[in-house]
């Protein structure tokens, strides 16, 4: 199972909104296949790792138990259900991480194995199959994007210069890593102030893999079109309240004045199957998101060699966990949960996954 995890994270940043996947297939103690779910819309890890095993090994097939991150669906989307192959490639036992929460799965699949007379065992590694698509499983469960809130701060807690002027304060290390996170997301969110003030590209320049879908709250329409954000060089949404216009790679979504624009947001991103949200600032805009208690994950880059006398400070967390904490060069990275609670989960229409 561990060896599933490994081929599952193989396809980080090119499944979503479909859940990242790895499959091992053994007889007696040896792989004879492996494969992991390696882009949306193709075949899933059960397909892959059934079609790797060379042609001497074929007839050990039914004679092996395959292992799964996820239970393998069982129903028609995208591509046939999985456990429908399994069960006429006549495998006797299968090893599931964890059950998939997806209503058109959702133990369907354990069940019609078990039907056919497939022993399965179920929860082995479960809590870390789960961590893994964390993403996956809040957008099913919750009705809303995972939400990962990232900024960085001087040694004394400032986000900004003084009248939110721009501040370099990470190295190029941590630089490269915030590409990296844009290329595990879906969607990257700024708010206005930051938007105008630093005029980000919000683009992943300095990793290999995807950009996200740009998408930025501009209530009153108060942002230059001569902003990077508006280059139409990756799909950008723009929640206002003035007009509603679809574009190839610039939307603008209107809302009621009245909205909630943080809820409005959220309801947006699961219409467009936008899995999980990695929130760039402003302050105001990430501090929303925690007082509102609709966080998941944040990650702080604190640089402490740098002290400014007067600047805006960083956003404050509340009923939170750490769990990680790392040097990157001069640089400190500090990982946070969030405690979840039930009202954390604002219900949005259920998102169409396959």
């Amino acid at each position: 199972m561990h060896r599933c995890l490994e081929l599952a994270r193989m396809g980080a940043g090119s499944v979503a909104p479909n859940p990242m996947v790895g499959a091992v297939l053994v007889y007696e103690h040896r792989i004879i296949g492996e494969g992991y779910h390696r882009q949306y819309g193709g075949p899933h890890a059960e397909v892959n790792c059934i079609d790797s095993v060379q042609a001497e090994d074929l007839p050990l097939i039914p004679l092996s138990t395959l292992y799964v991150s996820l239970e393998p669906c069982a129903h028609f989307g995208k591509t046939p259900p999985c456990s429908d192959l399994i069960i006429r490639n006549k495998i006797p036992k299968v090893v599931v991480g964890c059950r998939d929460p997806f209503p058109e799965v959702d133990g369907k699949g354990i069940e019609k194995l078990r039907r056919a007379g497939v022993e399965v065992i179920c929860g082995v590694l479960e809590q870390a199959c789960h961590d893994l698509n964390r993403r996956f499983f809040t957008f099913v469960t919750a009705r809303r994007p995972y939400i990962i809130l990232k900024w960085a701060q001087t040694a004394n807690g400032c986000i900004a210069g003084d009248g939110g002027d721009r501040l370099l304060i990470s190295n190029d290390y941590t630089n490269r890593l915030v590409h990296q996170w844009r290329s595990e997301e879906a969607a990257i969110l700024v708010g206005t102030d930051t938007a105008l003030q630093d005029d980000p590209s919000l683009t992943n320049r300095l990793w290999t893999g995807n950009s996200p879908v740009r998408m930025v709250i501009d209530r009153n329409l108060r942002l230059p079109v001569s902003l990077k954000l508006f280059d139409q060089q990756q799909r950008t949404i723009v929640i206002n309240t003035i007009k509603a216009e679809e574009g190839k790679n610039l939307s603008y979504h209107k809302i009621p004045a009245e909205a909630d624009s943080i809820e409005s947001l959220l309801a947006i991103a699961v219409g467009e199957n936008l899995q999980s949200i990695l929130v760039e600032g402003g302050t105001a805009l990430l501090q929303s998101f925690i007082d509102k208690g609709l966080w998941d994950e944040a990650r702080v880059i604190t640089n402490p060699l740098l002290t400014i006398t007067k600047g805006l400070p960083s956003p404050v967390l509340k009923e939170y966990l750490p769990i990680q904490t790392e040097k990157i060069g001069t640089d400190t990275l500090s990982i946070y949960t969030k405690i979840q609670h039930p009202a954390s989960s604002i219900q949005h229409p259920a998102p169409s996954i396959q």
